[in-house]
């Protein structure tokens, strides 16, 4: 389900999936039921901290849970100290049970069109000369909010920032952020979604208090991407292991026929160590030109996702649900062992590596599609021989 859309042009948005709802128009989340009970258990203890530092792999609802509770807290009155009876004493409002808020209050309207005045996004910028994104979150970003703090001190109530990612800053506007983070505004709140916490500055993860986002399992995910406007249908076991369990994983793969392409990358290595090389070139073909960006990074990502899968079986951790039809058969054959497991393991870093490096020089797709596949059917055939 979507959240009335806006009718402000926007440039294109860094923090938003192509083709599905940007998290700030997603009116529920799914899975993350103790992620937000943490956080309303020290609202209502009133034990709010300033900084949340929402943690967990992508696309699980990090950003989501971040707008709820932006929302939430800008809707919210303050307790009033200075209305109560001949002590002085606060009216406390009553606890609050969820983080949701009425959908026709102007707190929701605003923010969906990103006019709230008491909200700062902050995010990597479009540069309209170059028609991207930046790299990264600058130091010119995160000064901003000296000016949002001014300008919003007048209005009363409380202040939210949402940094989306914070591992995108640059060390400068870490060190700017940090400065904040130290000497918050008066009923100011800070929001910072990580995938990768461990790249912050340990100064700024101790100023914050960790909310833990987890995968979501099939029938959370399978909701999501029905929330989204997707029908899982019969593949929702399937995207949840493709997945991670994000939604967002999951729902790049339903716009890309991921699960046909992962299919497909299976078909091919059934027949390992013999080489299918019509079928091989196919593949390749496929992500060739401007037009078949996608198809390339995608075919790339499955690959590895599927060297992953092998190196885990030969571990002894085989996936609990087959992605493909004949992936766990395959997968027991080429990965009996833990040799076999090491083997795999250091080519999907050799391959992740080089198909890294081909991205950042231009290297010709279909070569380094090729290249993989070789490389996978020369490891294939040493296990065999074995």
């Amino acid at each position: 389900m979507r959240a009335p859309a806006g009718e402000m042009e926007l440039p294109p948005e860094a923090d938003r999936i192509e083709g599905v709802p940007h998290p700030r128009e997603t009116l529920t989340l799914f899975g993350q039921a103790q992620a937000e009970a943490d956080f309303l258990d020290a609202f209502n203890a009133d034990r709010l901290h300033h900084a949340w530092l929402i943690t967990g792999p992508k696309g699980v609802g990090k950003a989501t849970l971040a707008w709820r509770i932006a929302r939430f807290l800008l809707d919210r009155p303050l307790e009033d100290h200075d209305a109560g009876g001949m002590f002085g004493d606060a009216i406390a409002l009553p606890d609050a049970d969820t983080l949701e808020i009425n959908h026709d209050t102007p707190v929701y309207r605003r923010t969906a069109q990103l006019a709230e005045p008491r909200l700062c996004l902050i995010r990597r910028a479009w540069d309209v000369k170059k028609g991207k994104h930046a790299a990264q979150i600058s130091v010119e970003d995160v000064r901003k909010l000296n000016a949002f703090f001014h300008m919003s001190a007048t209005d009363g109530g409380r202040r939210v920032v949402i940094v989306d990612a914070a591992d995108e800053m640059n060390v400068s506007a870490a060190n700017a952020l940090l400065k904040t983070l130290e000497e918050p505004p008066k009923n100011a709140f800070l929001l910072l979604v990580s995938h990768q916490p461990s790249r912050l500055l340990p100064t700024i993860r101790s100023r914050c208090r960790a909310l833990r986002l987890g995968p979501l399992d099939p029938e959370n995910l399978a909701q999501a991407l029905d929330a989204a406007g997707f029908d899982a249908a019969d593949r929702s076991d399937a995207l949840a292991e493709l997945a991670g369990g994000s939604v967002g994983e999951a729902l790049r793969l339903t716009n890309q026929d991921g699960i046909e392409a992962y299919t497909e990358i299976v078909a091919l290595f059934s027949k390992m160590p013999q080489f299918d090389r019509p079928r091989a070139l196919k593949l390749a073909e496929s992500c060739v030109g401007a037009a078949n960006v996608t198809r390339y990074e995608l075919v790339v990502g499955l690959i590895d996702r599927f060297l992953i899968r092998l190196a885990r079986t030969g571990a002894g951790r085989p996936p609990l649900v087959e992605a493909a039809d004949g992936e766990a058969k395959l997968m027991a054959r080429l990965a009996p062992e833990g040799q076999a497991a090491k083997a795999w393991a250091t080519l999907q870093q050799t391959l992740s590596a080089r198909a890294a490096h081909a991205r950042a020089v231009n290297l010709d797709p279909a070569a380094l599609i090729l290249d993989m596949i070789f490389e996978i059917n020369d490891t294939a055939s040493r296990v065999a021989a074995r």
